[in-house]
């Protein structure tokens, strides 16, 4: 029962009328009452807490919590890119001329992601990989590189479940789901950050407006459960050689290397 209740709140429902439910509840104080079996349900780390857990008023403040810094430290090598969430690696590969990638077992259109056939040419041939946030993973999002902030843009207005099932089983549920892309300019090429937004409230919210960011610097968080995809250029990323999927990283962790054209 928990299991399914706590899955409700964080992920699975794609009404407005349920999702608004449940966003309210989340928000509300009634909810702290459900902040000690969450931790434990889900085994999370209090140690890694900004604040003492019972110093959260609701789950939702829980949800979107704060780590203590050195709990995640951001490797700082040369070029080197570093995961910018608390994740599973669900995949990666190299984006076919048919601007297509898989994700969780079904393919979908670069384009629709992007919202622009121009925008997706210029990733064709470059590299993809999809992040996975569960219910209980740090759910605020830092940047991968140092680089200069070219454009940040919004999309789709109706969101399905970002989980296996909803992967699985929506109907084109990425394409469809509200996404925000900020895309990010290095001295190799540019990088494209997809977040994803897994619930109809489509809570993705910034906190830096800055127009550089360095690796490791927050910039925005998911509200609820959540999906990131990265999208490198043709020639410009080289995968960390130890990553296989499914792979499991913590924000700061280095996943590849950016090259120079």
């Amino acid at each position: 029962m928990k299991k399914y209740f706590y899955r409700k709140c964080i992920e699975l429902t794609n009404r407005s009328w349920s999702s608004n439910l449940i966003r309210k509840f989340t928000m509300s104080k009634m909810s702290k009452y459900m902040i000690p079996s969450f931790i434990k349900y889900y085994q999370i780390d209090l140690n890694e807490f900004e604040l003492p857990y019972n110093e959260y008023t609701t789950l939702h403040e829980l949800f979107i919590r704060k780590l203590k810094k050195e709990s995640r430290p951001i490797s700082m090598k040369q070029n080197e890119v570093i995961s910018p969430v608390d994740a599973v690696i669900e995949s990666t590969g190299k984006i076919e001329p048919t601007t297509e990638i898989l994700v969780k077992e079904k393919m979908y259109s670069l384009v629709e992601m992007l919202g622009d056939a121009e925008k997706a040419e210029q990733y064709c041939k470059g590299t993809y990989m999809v992040f996975y946030l569960s219910p209980k993973d740090y759910h605020r999002i830092h940047s991968p590189i140092n680089g200069e902030v070219l454009e940040r843009w919004e999309l789709g207005n109706r969101s399905y479940p970002v989980n296996r099932l909803g992967l699985l089983y929506g109907k084109d549920p990425l394409s469809k789901n509200y996404r925000v892309i900020t895309e990010l300019n290095h001295h190799g090429g540019k990088l494209a950050v997809v977040k994803v937004g897994a619930m109809f409230v489509n809570t993705i919210t910034y906190t830096n407006e800055q127009t550089y960011l360095r690796k490791g610097e927050e910039f925005a968080y998911f509200s609820f459960g959540s999906t990131v995809v990265l999208l490198f250029e043709k020639e410009t990323f080289l995968l960390d050689q130890n990553i296989t999927s499914p792979y499991v990283v913590k924000m700061g962790q280095p996943i590849g290397y950016l090259l120079e054209r």
